[in-house]
């Protein structure tokens, strides 16, 4: 499976959501924290690849995602699988027995909208808060302006570069995790 996506960055959460809404966007999924593990061996082969192996928990469900390399492109492209996991307890035994281990961990509270060819997710992180689209190109380009932005307003970096760049603007040891829930 091909993921297509980008990031908008956005002063607030009050004004990312007025911006989605504004577009005719449904809720699709409500409010939500999201608590991610980035998983790699002690020689760090998936970070030389370029490749990020995640497990995430959100009410309830685990979800096991392998991300290849980002194609070079205007929009962030790689391949993407994904299933969902019984018990994220036994995963991370799974994982640790096959010699991987946490290397990173994030959180964000995602609600997710869907509006035509695309999913529009509003993420409040621990260092701002960004809109992520994800679908095919034209979708892409569409909710973008309709949003009021434009491809020049693109991030690709993944939530870990964004935190590696504006940890110390927050404060934040070496996970980007909310200090209080």
């Amino acid at each position: 499976m091909i993921e297509r996506e980008v990031k908008l960055r956005f002063d607030s959460p009050d004004q990312a959501r007025a911006a989605i809404l504004a577009t005719g966007a449904t809720l699709l999924r409500d409010r939500r924290l999201q608590e991610d593990a980035l998983f790699d061996t002690d020689d760090e082969v998936l970070q030389g690849q370029h490749s990020a192996l995640r497990l995430r928990t959100e009410t309830g469900t685990s979800l096991l995602t392998f991300k290849g390399p980002v194609a070079a492109d205007t929009m962030k492209v790689r391949d993407e699988y994904e299933t969902e996991v019984g018990s994220h307890v036994v995963m991370t035994q799974v994982l640790a027995a096959l010699g991987l281990h946490v290397w990173f961990r994030y959180e964000k509270y995602r609600e997710e909208y869907t509006a035509k060819d695309v999913i529009v997710a509003l993420d409040e992180t621990p260092v701002g808060t960004y809109i992520e689209i994800e679908g095919d190109e034209h979708g892409i380009l569409a909710m973008t302006r309709a949003l009021g932005r434009t491809p020049e307003d693109f991030i690709l970096q993944s939530y870990r570069r964004l935190f590696v760049l504006r940890r110390e603007e927050y404060g934040l040891g070496p996970d980007m995790l909310f200090r209080t829930r």
